[in-house]
């Protein structure tokens, strides 16, 4: 039986490459699209030779990918489980680096959700709470967490409604289909949230277990320089201020 490869919006796409440069496949989970685009940017100017093609979707679905053999260099994943798994599997040839720590949020244009704070996704105006697959995406598995801690779960299992990945739910609560959402905080910080002028609460971190998040070079870039090259570099002072500006952070402090 044959295994089919889902490639969700790729960064950049080059379909031949200029004498000397190099390329690595790097695959993304979905929370870090804005920071990431930002970072590949930067990357790009201090290595214009490299080629790095970035693929953005759930770190489930990803896990499942490379561990049927997909031919990605570099995984960045929104937890830490799922390198760990690859990692124990054979499936890497580095360290796994906890590169950032993600927050979660609850977005809304419906209401504001600052004033009621958690309470908000019970009010009576609200009728479609949209998470990210607690099945294969991080964070909706610890939006659930949250839930769970509020002694929320239960009452507004009925409510919930699913995005594929994290990015997903938050174009659910953007666009309407849901009328509050809990995305990630990158995804409230980013410009096209923003230009949606809805606002947000930040969750407290302590509602569920850290959003620790891992990468690490897998067996297929072994020998690829650039995937090398840009694992080092999201450990950059560059690139740590750019995580921060999108709300993530190095500890959980």
């Amino acid at each position: 039986m044959k295994t089919k490869f889902l490639y969700i919006i790729p960064f950049f796409w080059i379909t031949s490459l200029v004498v000397g440069q190099e390329k690595a496949t790097v695959v993304v989970a979905a929370n870090l699209k804005s920071a990431m685009d930002s970072v590949a940017k930067v990357y790009r100017i201090q290595y214009p030779k490299d080629v790095i093609q970035i693929t953005y979707g759930a770190s489930g679905k990803f896990y499942e990918q490379i561990s049927n053999g997909a031919p990605f260099d570099l995984f960045f994943s929104a937890d830490m489980n799922y390198p760990k798994l690859l990692k124990n599997n054979g499936i890497s040839v580095s360290p796994i680096k906890m590169y950032a720590i993600g927050r979660l949020a609850v977005w809304s244009k419906k209401i504001d959700p600052t004033k009621a704070k958690m309470n908000s996704l019970i009010d009576s105006k609200i009728k479609k709470i949209a998470i990210a697959n607690p099945k294969t995406a991080p964070y909706g598995a610890k939006a659930i967490e949250s839930l769970k801690h509020f002694r929320l779960y239960d009452k507004l299992k009925p409510n919930l409604v699913y995005g594929e990945n994290i990015a997903q739910a938050a174009q659910f609560v953007a666009f309407g289909a849901a009328d509050i959402g809990i995305i990630a905080l990158s995804d409230a910080l980013s410009p096209a949230m923003k230009k949606e002028k809805g606002k947000f609460y930040v969750i407290p971190q302590e509602s569920h277990k850290p959003l620790e998040q891992g990468c690490l070079i897998l067996k297929h870039g072994k020998q690829n320089a650039a995937a090398k090259r840009f694992y080092d570099y999201i450990s950059s002072e560059k690139a740590i201020q750019i995580l921060t500006y999108f709300g993530y952070s190095q500890n959980t402090k």
